[in-house]
């Protein structure tokens, strides 16, 4: 009985095209309920008010298809759509829908500007590792040709049975690196869109400057202070050393230079649309860095952030000693304290999300969920997870599936 049930119900695939306007969806699927049929998917898609609707329904043993079929062509005329009819098989049909149980993935693409040989490239890397791109949305506002604030967002559903991941993560950083755009890689998990804290490095990625170079300028250490830095930041010297060489010359620095310091530091592109959107969204936030407690503080006063763990300058009789207070944060105390808040959050560091640019912010962004490279050197770029070097911090927000008008209209309303 089963078996004859099958052979009499027929499924067939409607794919619809034309320009859009507001009731097509219904009037179609108006007719469709009409005749009591069963869907089984269904996809709708516009772009530039041109309209392209799928749907694959099931027709059961008491449905006439005659009937059926000559209203909905009647109908498309009416509207000035083109239609058509594609039967499929019951073993064509099971085929398909096992197939679509494959593994699922978030590929985001982004940049200043995307040219069609940008995408081609990304797409090129997706069918190379066997995977089919689902749907393509666009996160951004739909881009002005002369806004010299112009920015793209592409977020490429994907699903297939992945070889060779790390592969696939290297195809995308080479592409990145040649064409220069972001390309983010997740997976479409339970994790995707349920992230609930951000912790954030603070020099040169929350703020656009390393804060012991600016002390060190004034207190006439700056190039060799510097020196340090970036050999510190690339990863050529052990942290720990070059924070104690660093801030040893930092010694008979009045302690008001650091409130200089503090009210000029300059903020990174989009760090405060970025942390407003957080807020609202409930999302809880930490400054966890190399740098010094007391600009951390400054920055959390100031942006609403949660939390703070950096490193305590040694201050008596008001001047630097050139001596610090506790443990020194190394990329080691980054990663710990990651997983503290989490636990303090009770949360998975799956939950996690974490951006910094240098080498002591590796471990750290590959304990989180989510470890993004912000405009980092090429040996953090190349370990990292992921990277963001063509936009400011917002564009975070696009890497969590958030679209430029909802995150706008939220904040219009704070």
């Amino acid at each position: 009985m089963k078996q004859t049930e099958k052979q009499r119900k027929q499924i067939i695939l409607l794919s619809v095209s034309g320009p859009d306007r507001p009731g097509l969806t219904s009037s179609l699927t108006g007719i469709l309920g009409h005749y009591k049929v069963a869907i089984l998917d269904i996809g709708q898609s516009d772009i530039h008010q041109t309209l392209n609707l799928a749907i694959v329904f099931e027709m059961g043993e008491d449905a006439q298809s005659a009937p059926l079929l000559k209203d909905i062509l009647m109908k498309s005329y009416e509207l000035g759509l083109t239609i058509k009819f594609t039967p499929l098989s019951h073993e064509e049909y099971v085929d398909w829908a096992v197939n679509k149980n494959n593994s699922r993935y978030i590929i985001t693409v982004l940049g200043r500007y995307l040219t069609a040989a940008e995408i081609h490239e990304v797409a090129k890397v997706i069918a190379s590792n066997n995977l089919n791109i689902r749907t393509i949305y666009r996160l951004t506002h739909r881009p002005l040709p002369d806004d010299p604030d112009r920015r793209v967002c592409l977020e490429m559903n994907v699903e297939g049975a992945i070889s060779d991941r790390r592969k696939m993560t290297a195809d995308f950083l080479e592409v990145s690196s040649r064409v220069g755009v972001d390309i983010a890689f997740q997976q479409d998990n339970m994790y995707y869109r349920n992230r609930r804290l951000v912790c954030f490095d603070m020099d040169s990625t929350l703020i656009q400057t390393e804060v012991i170079d600016e002390l060190a300028r004034r207190a006439g250490s700056g190039e060799e202070v510097s020196a340090i830095t970036a050999a510190a930041m690339r990863g050529e010297i052990d942290f720990k050393e070059s924070f104690k060489r660093r801030i040893k010359t930092l010694a008979g620095l009045p302690e008001s230079v650091l409130k200089e310091v503090a009210q000029t530091l300059p903020l990174t592109e989009g760090a405060e649309r970025l942390l407003s959107a957080l807020k609202i969204y409930g999302y809880k936030t930490a400054i966890i860095s190399g740098g010094f407690t007391y600009f951390g503080q400054h920055l959390q006063k100031m942006l609403g952030i949660d939390y703070v763990f950096a490193n305590e300058l040694e201050i008596k009789d008001g001047k630097l000693t050139g001596g610090y207070v506790g443990p020194i944060v190394d990329g080691v105390k980054k990663a710990e304290y990651l997983r503290l808040l989490a636990q303090m959050e009770g949360l998975a560091t799956e939950q996690v999300i974490a951006l910094g640019d240098g080498a002591n912010d590796l471990l750290m962004l590959n304990t989180a969920g989510l470890g993004i490279a912000f405009q980092a050197k090429p040996i953090v770029r190349e370990s990292a997870q992921h990277s963001i070097s063509s936009l400011g911090l917002d564009g975070v927000l696009y890497l969590l599936g958030y679209r430029d008008r909802h995150i706008e209209d939220l904040i219009s309303r704070k």
